[in-house]
C-alpha cells in the first residue's frame, strides 16, 4: 500500500515544477556549473603541440587512457588542465573511506558528527593534492617521452603539475558548489557530464560505420546495439532500486490508542558497492598496456620487468579470455570487499541495541550481527553477479564489433545511477515545496477561524 508521501509524489506536475522558484535556482546553478567544466576541458596545458597530441591520441586507443578520459569528457586527449577530472579526488575520498575503516582514530574522528566529518574532508583534499602532483608528474613524463612537447624539461613538468593541480582543485570547488547549491552530487555529475558529452559522437560514428558497411557494424547489428543498451538500462534501473527490506522493531510505548510498537524497515541494497569494483578492476587489469603506451620504446624485454610488461600486454587485450576472467574475479572481488567497508554489521547492531530496537526473533547483539552478516553476504552475491554481467556483455561487444569504449557497462552504471539520484533529489525539493503550500493553506484556514 502506498504512502501518503508516495501518493502525493505521484501527483506532482509541470505547474508544480514551475511553481518552485529554488529549484529553478538550483537547477540553472547546476547547468551553468556543467557548462564551465566542458569549456576548462578545451584549455590546453602549455607547451603542448596539439598536432603530436592528436596523433598520440591514435596510438592509444584501448588503454586506460580510454578509460579515464571517458570520465574526463575528452580532457585528457585534449591535455587540458583538468586532463586528471576528479579522478584524484575520488581515489582520495575511497582512500580515506578505508583507512577510517581501518583506523581506530579516524574512525572516532567519523563518530565526532559533523565536526569529524570537515575533518575527514580536509584530509580528502590534501589528499586530492597529493595524488594530483604524483599522477601530473607521471602524464608529463609521459607526454615528454611521447614526443608530444614543444620545449621539454624541467621548467615544462613544473609548469604542467602546477597547471594540472590548480585545474583539479579548481574541478573539485565546483563539484562541491554543485552538491550544496545545485541538484545532486557535484562530482557524480561531473563524471556523468563527461561521458555524456562523448555519446553523440560515439553515435554519429557507429551510424556512419552501418551505412558506410564498413567494420563489424552493419544496420541490423546498429539496431540490435540500441535495444541491449536499452535493455541493459531498465536492467540496472531495476537492479539499482532493488533492495532487501529488513524488518525492526522497537519496544511498546503508551500513546493516546493505548499500548502500540512502532516498526520500521532497514533497507539494503543490493548493489551496495555501486560502480567502485568496475572501476578497480578496469583499472587494475589496463595498468600495464597503459606503462607499454606511455613508456613506448623505453620498454624492453631484456630487463625483467619489461618482459613482465610485455607478456601481460599480449594477455591482457579486450575481449581475451584471461582479460574477461580476471575482469570476472576482479569485479567480484572488489563488490565483496567495498561492500565490507560501506556497511558494518558490528556498529549497526550496536546502534539498534542502544536505541532499543531488535528483529523479530533475532537476539539483539552478537546475534543481529551474525544476521546482518548473513544477509549482507547473500545480496552482495547477488550484486556481485549482477555486475560482471552488466560489464562483461558490453566488454565482449567492444571486442567483437569494435564499439568505442563509452558504450561500456561502467559508462551505463554511471550515467544511470546519477541520472536516478538526481531525479530523486528533484522529486524531493518538488515534494518539499508541496508539503510547504500545504502548511501555509493549513495556518490561513485555522486563522480564519480564528
Amino acid at each position: 500500500m502506498a504512502s501518503a508521501a508516495d501518493k502525493m509524489a505521484s501527483s506532482i506536475s509541470l505547474s508544480k515544477f514551475a511553481q518552485a522558484t529554488d529549484l529553478k535556482k538550483r537547477l540553472w546553478f547546476t547547468i551553468g556549473a556543467l557548462i564551465v567544466f566542458r569549456l576548462l576541458s578545451y584549455v590546453p596545458l602549455p607547451g603542448i603541440d596539439p598536432t603530436a597530441l592528436a596523433a598520440l591520441a591514435s596510438r592509444t586507443n584501448g588503454g586506460v587512457l580510454d578509460f579515464f578520459n571517458a570520465f574526463s569528457g575528452g580532457s585528457l586527449k585534449r591535455a587540458s588542465l583538468i586532463a586528471l577530472g576528479v579522478t584524484p579526488y575520488i581515489t582520495a575520498s575511497i582512500v580515506v573511506q578505508l583507512a577510517t575503516s581501518l583506523s581506530p582514530t579516524l574512525a572516532a574522528i567519523k563518530k565526532e558528527g559533523e565536526s569529524g566529518r570537515k575533518r575527514l574532508n580536509q584530509y580528502t583534499r590534501f589528499g586530492t593534492v597529493a595524488l594530483t602532483v604524483i599522477q601530473g608528474y607521471f602524464l608529463s613524463l609521459g607526454f615528454q617521452s611521447q614526443g608530444v612537447v614543444v620545449d621539454p624539461g624541467m621548467l615544462f613538468i613544473v609548469g604542467s603539475v602546477i597547471s594540472l593541480v590548480g585545474g583539479t582543485m579548481f574541478l573539485m570547488w565546483i563539484g562541491e558548489q554543485i552538491t550544496s547549491r545545485g541538484i545532486g552530487n557535484g562530482m557524480s555529475l561531473i563524471i556523468m557530464a563527461g561521458i555524456v558529452a562523448n555519446l553523440p559522437t560515439t553515435l554519429f560514428n557507429l551510424a556512419q560505420t552501418a551505412r558506410t558497411g564498413g567494420g563489424n557494424v552493419t544496420g541490423f547489428t546498429l539496431v540490435a546495439i540500441i535495444v541491449a543498451v536499452a535493455g541493459l538500462i531498465l536492467f540496472i534501473c531495476f537492479m539499482e532500486r532493488a533492495q532487501r527490506r529488513i524488518l525492526i522493531q522497537y519496544p511498546k510505548r503508551q500513546t493516546q490508542r493505548g499500548m502500540q510498537s512502532d516498526r520500521s524497515h532497514l533497507p539494503l541494497k543490493i548493489n551496495t558497492a555501486g560502480v567502485i569494483p568496475p572501476i578497480f578492476a578496469s583499472s587494475l587489469l589496463l595498468m600495464p598496456l597503459t606503462i607499454t603506451q606511455f613508456a613506448g620504446k623505453n620498454v624492453s624485454g631484456d630487463t625483467w620487468w619489461g618482459s613482465v610488461v610485455i607478456t601481460l600486454n599480449q594477455y591482457l587485450q579486450h575481449g581475451s579470455v584471461a582479460y574477461m576472467l580476471l575482469y570476472g574475479a576482479g569485479i567480484i572481488f572488489f563488490s565483496f570487499f567495498y561492500t565490507a567497508v560501506v556497511f558494518n554489521p558490528e556498529e549497526t547492531a550496536d546502534n539498534l541495541k542502544r536505541h532499543g530496537g531488535f528483529i523479530p526473533g533475532i537476539r539483539p547483539g552478537k546475534n543481529t550481527e551474525t544476521y546482518f552478516d548473513y544477509v549482507l553476504t547473500r545480496i552482495t552475491v547477488i550484486g556481485a553477479g549482477y555486475l560482471a554481467i552488466i560489464c562483461l556483455l558490453p566488454e565482449y561487444l567492444v571486442s567483437a564489433l569494435s564499439i568505442p569504449f563509452y558504450l561500456g557497462g561502467t559508462s551505463l552504471l554511471i550515467v544511470v545511477n546519477v541520472t536516478m539520484d538526481t531525479v530523486t533529489q528533484i522529486q524531493s525539493h518538488l515534494l518539499a515545496h508541496q508539503y510547504g503550500d500545504l502548511i501555509k493553506k493549513a495556518k490561513l484556514k485555522g486563522g480564519r477561524l480564528r
